[in-house]
């Protein structure tokens, strides 16, 4: 009887252990069905070869000029095409991916940009905070300054965000992120 009492509960911690893993892998909305468990380096196609490496690098416009949410609201935003063609109405108008940005803005249609950073639905997940403390994108993001489009650099796990917490000394109580 004892036996199969200490079967019962390792079976239900196993199962309680396989079940969390796959409850805490990237949302489902991302497009890329190999994205799951610890996978990094989930890299889409978009729409346009947006350059972080040009933008954010070379011409060192800082991050949140284009992602403005992520200081104000839960949302680091994709930018609207008035951010965008706030300089390539005179930069860079000659290039094919300008032309079709600048189609789209002049149709009022959106670009429809893959999202590559998901998290379950269950998660609520707010820039405003990580901003307002001074962590930097790339913490997050990894080395935007240097990547062509942009890519998931980290896991994005659980795991992952807890263990950045207790490093900062900051709460991993259930309801920061679930709530």
């Amino acid at each position: 009887m004892k036996a199969l009492k200490i079967f019962t509960m390792s079976m239900l911690l196993l199962s309680s252990q396989a079940f969390g893993w796959w409850m805490w892998t990237p949302g489902d909305t991302v497009d890329d069905s190999t994205q799951n468990g610890l996978t990094t380096g989930y890299h889409p196609e978009q729409p346009i070869d947006f350059s972080h490496k040009l933008h954010a690098g070379e011409r060192q416009i800082d991050c949140q000029y284009c992602h403005n949410g992520a200081r104000r609201s839960a949302n680091a935003v994709i930018p609207p095409l008035n951010t965008c063609m706030g300089c390539h109405k005179i930069v860079a108008t000659d290039k094919e991916p300008i032309k079709y940005l600048t189609e789209k803005y002049n149709k009022n249609e959106p670009i429809e940009w893959v999202k590559v950073h998901d998290l379950p639905d269950h998660v609520r997940f707010t820039h405003k905070p990580h901003v307002l403390a001074e962590i930097s994108c790339e913490t997050c993001h990894g080395p935007q300054k240097t990547m062509g489009t942009a890519e998931q650099w980290a896991p994005l796990q659980m795991g992952w965000c807890i263990e950045c917490h207790k490093e900062r000394n900051v709460s991993i109580s259930c309801n920061t992120c679930h709530y």
